[in-house]
């Protein structure tokens, strides 16, 4: 037992426990059954809510910063940051949670804030960006970001446009001569898992825009201003991103960081090199997966499914624990998880797994500690 190693590497509980917090929860469960066990906690994330904690228990720093919220009131952000390397977490200033349910913006909620995020990071003289998007309260196809570094999207009397994706339907022109000239020394890392183009049946508005708080006819008024707001940034340009993997992600914020050049990388794969993943898994026993909802769109490159894979190549088995478990453990053991453990279950509903999930990931953790070799 001495000789072993686990490796938790836990995404966030949505609404009940941080990616930090689960991973902690899970080892208190583990050393009080077998305190000898050699536990390493290894946060993750994907790119949405969370990222910028697990680059901060990876050792980089915090910078808080203030900017503009999703719609214009000041938030307070966080940037990670190590030597000349920033990363920037869009939903801590355009994110969806930071607006109550009865308080959704579809139409208005702007990118702003996270191109002030981008500045602020080059302010600190950050010469690579990783801009890790997911979770936001927007669709305004990154304009309200790069509006921040210094564009302008004009409509046809030559009027600068309101922020809001509604508002790129009177879109005409776009200016681009004004961007903050550091972007062109500034390496940019656009993280993401999400591989949707910017429009059409599966671009930002209709995909996307309904879990924003858009009904049908704004959904259709978005797709609208989006393919306005893409033919006037192709005129700028001389060429049309908006078909790019990833341009629809974080309602178009991701065709924005296309048009300030950035290359595009799965958002857990960024966090993994960073996390030394490969090295860690030569000394592991067990790794554990997990998140809030284990489901089918976690095995489209969410984190727990981007580690396991990792994990099943070298070799390593790997254990998962949800706050809901929706995918039978067959199609997990594709991915080398070998066992799957849910914690609604084990409470007798989900309400009491939000409840109660410090007691319960204790739990779990000790019955996986019991259950090593």
């Amino acid at each position: 037992m001495t000789h072993a190693q686990i490796l938790l590497c836990l995404d966030k509980f949505r609404g009940s426990a941080t990616a930090v917090e689960a991973c902690r929860w899970l080892a208190e469960g583990i050393r009080q059954a077998a305190p000898d066990l050699r536990v390493r906690e290894a946060p993750v994330a994907d790119g949405g809510e969370g990222t910028v904690a697990a680059f901060l228990a990876a050792g980089y720093h915090a910078v808080p910063v203030r900017v503009s919220g999703p719609t214009g009131e000041p938030v307070t952000a966080q940037l990670a940051v190590r030597g000349d390397r920033a990363v920037v977490e869009l939903a801590q200033a355009s994110g969806l949670h930071l607006l109550p349910a009865d308080r959704r913006a579809p139409l208005t909620a702007s990118t702003r804030g996270t191109g002030e995020l981008l500045a602020a990071a080059m302010d600190l003289d950050c010469r690579e960006i990783v801009l890790a998007v997911g979770g936001s309260a927007t669709t305004d196809g990154g304009a309200g970001l790069l509006q921040a570094l210094g564009a302008r999207i004009l409509d046809a009397r030559g009027a600068e446009l309101p922020p809001g994706g509604a508002a790129l339907a009177e879109a005409e022109t776009v200016d681009l001569t004004g961007l903050d000239p550091r972007l062109r020394d500034t390496r940019l890392v656009l993280a993401s898992d999400v591989d949707n183009p910017m429009l059409g049946p599966d671009g930002a508005a209709i995909v996307f825009g309904p879990q924003k708080g858009a009904d049908a006819e704004q959904v259709a008024l978005l797709e609208a201003a989006l393919s306005r707001y893409a033919r006037a940034m192709a005129k700028e340009l001389g060429l049309d991103l908006s078909d790019r993997p990833g341009a629809g992600a974080a309602g178009g914020a991701g065709f924005a960081a296309l048009v300030l050049g950035a290359r595009r990388e799965p958002g857990v794969e960024v966090l993994l090199a960073e996390l030394g993943l490969d090295a860690a898994l030569a000394g592991a026993s067990l790794v554990v997966v997990g998140e809030g909802c284990l489901d089918a769109q976690s095995l489209r490159g969410k984190a727990p499914i981007g580690v396991a894979d990792r994990a099943r190549r070298a070799g390593v088995p790997v254990a998962a624990v949800a706050g809901r478990l929706e995918v039978p453990l067959a199609e997990l053991a594709a991915h080398g998880i070998v066992a799957a453990h849910s914690l609604a279950e084990r409470a007798g509903s989900p309400a009491t797994a939000m409840a109660e999930t410090r007691r319960l990931l204790q739990e779990t953790g000790a019955e996986l500690a019991r259950r090593l070799p």
